[in-house]
């Protein structure tokens, strides 16, 4: 047979039939092995698929946590959290123009090169273009329908006290995490836990939300503080005033609820506004009411004479040679501003008396003032827990020469800060009892620990109550129909180990002396004016803010109207 006879009179070749058949095998083994592939795909390896996808069209962005509310003890608020929307964007799947550049840049108050900067980075897989934007105006950001572009829902830290509670409070960053104050210590109750939530992208690079991948957050804990707002106002108020009209460096000034030991107010000056985002100087933002020590000077001289007493090493009745306001010990000598052969212990009180009080404090081992002294809290925490709290310096009795203790007599070679200061001060508000002191809103008083007899603690009152009265160096903590129990502090600064002319002047002072419910202590640090004694430059203060608290916590008088007696001409001055 030749090659002709297989052609047709059609001239078509006629193709062997193995050859169809072997080409219908191989294109059922490849829709074979196909089907093969799938089925591992979609059966078997589904995870494949599915994280391609993801990669792809699908994001998982974070649902933020509503932060808890705080308030002051009468349920005002003091930090709440307010809804707001950042812009973000995935660079990658970002189309926009020019013109919608220059409109995203003028909502967003960027310019518009930082816009295009964020948008055109594609090594980045996210990207916020603006965080924490009023709702209303992050939504016309995205009814630019640019792709790529959404929002995401957060909140935003408001405090409608500002700076009158900053040093307390504290502020959180752009996260809504705690940086400063209650804020940063009370993070996890405040904070709660944030969700999840998955986003796709359509086919136009829109993002949309899939509510069905949701991970509810876990709302934050709201916190009742012990603050009463508007004494802490006027607290703040008048810590301001006195550091403006002294020219002093800086001031603080802590009300405490003697029965209670609630923290009602703590303020400070200079302050800073915690709702601008711009962060202040670290100088600005401490709570200098908590983390700065100072050598308290005078304002001791109540422990030393209640330790003695306790001790027995003194009687109400006894009276000390104070060789006319100069003393030596070990090669040191002691003064006083005023000079006095001798003086009851009510007159070491009530003149503020240096070398009186040196010598009480030689009357006890060291050991014994000491002990009384850790005992009303000095060298320790004060228990607040508040962040960066300093706990002064109590050095241990063993190492103490006989000047050193002398000296911690009127408030010299021992360090405190305020809040420690007005919680010692407790102990002559209840009977000699330590109250545990809180920053939050208590609903049974909380028992302390008993450093003095009750007798003790109220001679010591007594002697207290002399020091506002004229004679005595701060008739100006004298408050109209309550009588005052206080004491004045002045001492010199200590710098490079030498003592120099500046100084720390304070007041601390409980009210009503007959049966105590708030105690107040003021401090201002290197006030610069002519004036510069405690009697001189924080009692006023003392006086109006523990007045104003008193007639707003409805505290009966304990005294008539007219019990304010005008102070001398010349106030006598102490030198601590």
């Amino acid at each position: 047979m030749n090659y002709a006879s297989n052609v047709r009179t059609t001239g078509q070749v006629e193709l062997p039939k193995w050859r169809a058949r072997v080409l219908f095998a191989l294109l059922m083994l490849v829709l074979f092995l196909l089907l093969i592939r799938a089925v591992y795909l979609q059966v078997i390896h589904t995870g494949f698929l599915q994280q391609e996808g993801v990669a792809r069209y699908g994001r998982v962005v974070d649902i933020s946590a509503h932060r808890g509310k705080i308030t002051d003890r009468n349920g005002e608020a003091l930090a709440i959290s307010t809804p707001v929307k950042s812009v973000w964007a995935i660079p990658a799947d970002v189309e926009i123009t020019a013109k919608q550049i220059g409109q995203v840049a003028q909502l967003a108050g960027l310019s518009a090169a930082e816009v295009k900067g964020k948008l055109t980075d594609t090594t980045r897989d996210f990207v916020y273009i603006k965080r924490q934007l009023p709702p209303e105006q992050a939504n016309k950001i995205l009814e630019l329908g640019v792709p790529g572009v959404a929002l995401r829902h957060e909140y935003r830290r408001y405090y409608p006290s500002g700076e009158v509670t900053s040093h307390i409070l504290g502020f959180t960053d752009v996260d809504d995490n705690g940086q400063e104050g209650l804020e940063y210590a009370w993070q996890a109750q405040l904070g709660g836990k944030n969700g999840s939530q998955r986003v796709i992208m359509d086919r136009r690079g829109h993002i949309v939300e899939d509510e069905g991948s949701v991970r509810v957050p876990k709302p934050g804990k709201d916190m009742v503080l012990s603050l009463d707002n508007k004494i802490q106002f006027t607290a703040y108020r008048e810590i301001k005033n006195a550091v403006e009209q002294h020219h002093a460096k800086n001031g603080s000034i802590v009300v405490l609820d003697a029965k209670s030991g609630e923290v009602l107010a703590m303020a400070n000056w200079p302050s800073y506004n915690p709702n601008n985002r711009e962060k202040p100087g670290l100088s600005v933002m401490r709570n200098l009411a908590v983390t700065d020590v100072f050598e308290p000077g005078s304002t001791m001289k109540p422990f030393t004479v209640a330790s003695a007493l306790e001790a027995g090493k003194i009687r109400q009745n006894t009276v000390i040679d104070t060789h006319g306001g100069v003393f030596r010990v070990g090669g040191r000598t002691i003064h006083d501003t005023h000079p006095e052969k001798a003086l009851s212990i009510s007159g070491v009180i009530q003149k503020s008396s240096n070398v009186g009080a040196a010598k009480i404090a030689l009357l006890m081992p060291a050991k014994t003032f000491w002990q009384s002294l850790n005992d009303s809290g000095f060298g320790e925490a004060t228990g607040i827990k508040f962040p960066g709290e300093s706990t002064g310096k109590l050095r241990d009795y063993q190492s103490w020469r006989p000047i050193e203790q002398a000296t911690m007599s009127y408030g010299n070679g021992i360090s405190v800060n305020l809040l420690q200061l007005a919680r010692a001060y407790t102990v002559f508000a209840n009977d000699g009892e330590l109250k545990p002191i809180t920053m939050i809103k208590q609903e049974v008083p909380t028992l302390g620990a008993t450093v003095y007899s009750a007798a003790t603690v109220h001679a010591v009152r007594d002697m207290l109550e002399l020091v506002v009265k004229p004679g005595g160096t701060a008739p100006l903590a004298q408050i109209v129909g309550y009588r005052v129990a206080g004491k004045t502090g002045t001492s010199h600064k200590l710098e490079n180990g030498r003592y120099v002319d500046k100084y720390v002047a304070s007041f601390v002072g409980l009210a009503p002396a007959s049966n105590p419910r708030l105690i107040v202590a003021v401090m201002l640090n290197e006030p610069a004016g002519k004036e510069y004694y405690g009697g001189q430059v924080a009692a006023p203060a003392f006086s109006n803010v523990m007045g104003a608290a008193l007639r707003q916590l409805n505290v009966p008088n304990d005294a008539p109207l007219n019990n304010v007696l005008q102070p001398p001409k010349e106030i006598i001055r102490e030198d601590a």
